[in-house]
Parts: structure tokens; sequence; C-alpha cells
């Protein structure tokens, strides 16, 4: 039973909320959000910062019955009207100096209301909540029925919104909770963005339910991080966090004394970090494996091996198989092919998108993740590439089709191949391969300025190369193969 006067959020900025009263602050914003016309099955979407309302404002949704489109900060104008007009909500949420523009393309796709929302707490969505009633009675929901829309960008350019309904979080939440321990002493380091599931679901569900304590960072800062190490218990990151407390000075055995767990998702930690930060802090990162459709897939034992280079175990109640990308047929243990899960946390299917739905799910009801890898004799999961060349850069996907459409697209280009290097930093970056029309001068610092406007930062261009000609085998497909082979140490310092 969760102690509702146990504190449950504590933020950077020096605010404390307890149990109660964040479920206080959720009612209050779903009220606010009824009040503008809302009703159960209506679509709110938000590009805000992360704030201790902006958490609340996905569960005021959830209490509502409401189904809530979170949308990463990065997005452009032109990338925000195609999700406005695409999930056709009913109210958008935006920051308050984007106001304009927002209010314009949510006008025209015909949301009725539009309010703001600072990274403080503050704006008109905030003022319309002050005065509102305290309780709230929630509605009555089914496991089936949707929760949110998460966008995840498909390999034609187009993004898909992924249906996550409220059985596939509540069970992948509770699923997560016991495997990974938690309990009302913990004390979560959030650093994590609210836009996607790792930090919005994952991490605030998994200790929601298990009564233990956010300590919620706007931002990811090493300072701040291990200064928080000795009142924390655990911290959730992507790769990117764990390669800049190595270089941290004060990242110590004593400093991490007091952590039990160290979890790591959202793209692949290399295995020479992993030796890196058992040897400065006496711990092993968790690694686990998930994704936007399904939540967590597989973990890393608490109690037992967590092995560099893999992402574990099949958590309870999920299947994995690996399949021969071609014919679908199971392959064996140790045999690469695609991966392919199974359970109740798997995503409803995609927005008013029958077609690929139905093109991601096998006959007997396996979703087809994308990702390459395989299944080891003892049953821990590698995964060794990614179908249609997905780039994760900082924990964000980058489909490359999408930026190519752009590339493509801009005067003097003839064609483009986009892939991903390794970055010590975030992994992977985006690097672009151009081939310039007949007379057209190669100017990267003119072509990245074209891109400012067109596309979030996480998916720009970290190096521009030119080439004559891309690589193309006899069906005439390009070898991004080859030219990630001949471009791997473009972006290493």
């Amino acid at each position: 039973m969760i102690n509702p006067a146990a504190p449950f959020v504590i933020g950077d900025d020096g605010r404390r909320f307890t149990y109660a009263k964040f479920w206080t602050l959720a009612a209050k914003l779903a009220h606010a959000l009824q009040a503008a016309g809302a009703k159960p099955g209506d679509r709110v979407a938000a590009q805000v910062e992360k704030s201790v309302e902006a958490v609340a404002l996905f569960w005021a949704c959830a209490r509502a019955g409401l189904i809530f489109v979170p949308l990463n900060t990065a997005y452009t104008t032109a990338e925000m009207d195609y999700f406005l007009r695409d999930a056709q909500p009913l109210i958008t949420v935006c920051v308050p100096e984007r106001l304009p523009e927002i209010y314009r393309i949510s006008e025209a796709a015909g949301v009725r209301a539009t309010f703001t929302l600072d990274d403080k707490g503050h704006g008109t969505l905030a003022d319309e909540a002050m005065y509102q009633d305290a309780m709230l009675r929630d509605e009555i929901l089914h496991w089936d029925d949707p929760a949110a829309i998460l966008y995840t960008s498909g390999t034609t350019g187009k993004s898909k919104g992924a249906v996550l309904t409220h059985g596939n979080l509540a069970c992948n939440a509770l699923t997560l909770a016991a495997t990974w321990e938690f309990s009302p002493a913990d004390r979560l380091i959030h650093a994590l963005p609210t836009h996607h599931t790792h930090g919005l679901f994952t991490a605030v569900a998994t200790v929601l339910l298990s009564g233990g304590c956010l300590l919620l960072r706007r931002r990811f800062d090493a300072d701040d991080v291990v200064k928080l190490l000795p009142e924390a218990t655990t911290l959730m990151g992507v790769p990117t966090f764990y390669t800049r407390l190595l270089a941290h000075p004060g990242l110590t055995r004593e400093a991490a004394a007091h952590m039990r767990l160290f979890i790591s998702g959202s793209a692949p930690l290399l295995p020479d970090t992993h030796r890196q930060f058992r040897m400065k802090t006496g711990q092993a990162i968790l690694e686990r494996y998930g994704m936007t459709e399904t939540g967590m897939n597989t973990s890393n034992p608490v109690q037992g091996m967590r092995r560099a280079g893999t992402v574990g175990l099949p958590l309870m109640d999920v299947e994995v198989r690996v399949s021969d990308r071609e014919t679908g047929a199971a392959l064996p243990k140790g045999q690469d092919g695609m991966i392919e899960v199974k359970g109740p946390h798997v995503f409803a299917g995609y927005w008013r998108n029958d077609e690929k739905t139905r093109e991601a799910f096998r006959d007997d009801g396996y979703f087809i993740t994308g990702d390459l890898g395989r299944i080891e004799a003892d049953n821990y999961l590698v995964i060794s590439g990614r179908a249609n060349d997905l780039i994760i850069s900082g924990g964000f996907n980058v489909y490359p089709r999408e930026v190519e459409l752009v590339l493509d697209g801009l005067p003097g280009v003839a064609e483009s191949a986009v892939i991903g290097v390794p970055h010590a930093d975030f992994g992977e970056g985006v690097v672009a391969v151009v081939v310039m029309k007949a007379g057209a001068a190669f100017a990267p610092a003119a072509l990245a300025a074209q891109l400012a406007d067109r596309l979030a930062n996480f998916k720009q261009p970290k190096a521009w190369i030119e080439a004559a000609e891309l690589p193309r085998n006899a069906m005439g497909k390009v070898q991004k193969n080859v030219l990630r082979a001949a471009h791997r140490d473009v972006l290493k310092a």
C-alpha cells in the first residue's frame, strides 16, 4: 500500500510533491482539459519541456480517459504540422515561446484549444488548473483502451503513431517493478526526457507503482548526477549518461556506494563502457531492451550475471524468438535473424494505419521488431544490428530515409545516403553522404543551414561527405554497409 504522504517527486527547482499532492495536481489538470471540452477517447498533444506538471499531464489524461500524444521538443513546425493533422487532437499544449506558430498550425488542423506550459510548470494550462476541483471521478477504463500514441519514424519517411493501451503500460510497469526489485526505499535519478517511453512510462510508472521517489532533473548534467548519487539508489539512463559520468572525476566507488542499480537502454551500450564503469564504481550496468511499440522486452538480471554486450533475458510473460528475415521461419539459438516478440505489453497497432499494423505482425501474433540479433545458448539476447539501417543517436531513433527525403530535395543535391557511425558520446552519429549535381558546389555549411527548420537537431548530420557516386549492388540498391565501413571513423575525435 502506497503512503499518500510519502514523497513521490522532488524537483531540481526544490519543489516537493507527495503522492497525494501529485495526484491532486493530475486531477486539477484533468478538470482543466475537461473544461476545454475533452471527452474520453479525445487526444491531447503535448510538446513541452520537462517539469512535474508535464509528468502529471499524462496521468491527468489517463485518469480522464484521454489519449496522450507526447512530442519531442526538437520537432520543427513542419514536423509538428504533420503530427497534429495525423493525430487530430482536441487539445494541444506547447511551450510559451512557440505559441504563435503552434496555434497557427493547430487551428489549421482543427484543434479546439491550445495551452502553454513551461519547464517551471507555468503557463495557461497551469492557470486553468489552479482553481479546478482537487477531486476527480476517474473514468472506468478497460485493458485495451488506448492510453497514448507515440510517434516513431517510418522507413518511408512517414511517421507512424504507435497506440499503447492502459494494459500495455500497466503490465510492463508491474513487471519491471518486480524484475528490478523496486520498493518504497528507492530514489530514482530521473534525468531522461519525458516525451518518449523510457522517461515517461518506464521510469515514472515503475517508481509510482512501487511507492518510491523520483529525483526529477530537467536535463542530464554529470556534475549534478554525481552530487545526487549519495542520496539516490537508482539511475535509468542512455549510454550517453554513462560515457559522460565515466569522464567525471567525481565518479568513484565511494560516490556510487549508496546506489543499488544503474540501468541503461534506448541505444546499444558498448561493452567497453560496461567494463570501464564496473572498474571505476564496482557496479555492473544493467542493460535492457525495449522499443516504442512494446515497452521493455528483455533485461539483464538484478540478481545474476549482467553480461556486457547483451540485453539479457525475456521478461515475465514476454516471448522472444529470432526468425529468418525472408521466410519468417524460427531460427535456432546462436543464429542471427529478425527479433520478434509477443506478450501483453505489445502495442495495439499503428494509429489509423491498418496496412502498417498488418505488416508489423506475424500471423501467430508475434511483433516484428525490425531489430536483428540472436538468442545465445543460455537464452541471453544479443542485438547484432538493425534492419532498415535505423540509427539510434543519443537514445533517439533516426530513420535514414526520412533524412534522405529532405536532403534529396535540397538545391544542387543529386542523391544522398544517410548512415550511422560510432560516436563516443551519442552511441551513433548521423553522417550524410551526398552526390552533387553537375556544376553544383559541395558546401556542407550551406547544406546544414537548410535543415535547421526542417529536421530536429538529433536527425541532422554531424558530418558531411561528398561522393562521386553511391556504391550499389547488382539490383541497384545502395550498399550502406560499404559506406559505413569506409567512413566508420569519421566522427572519432
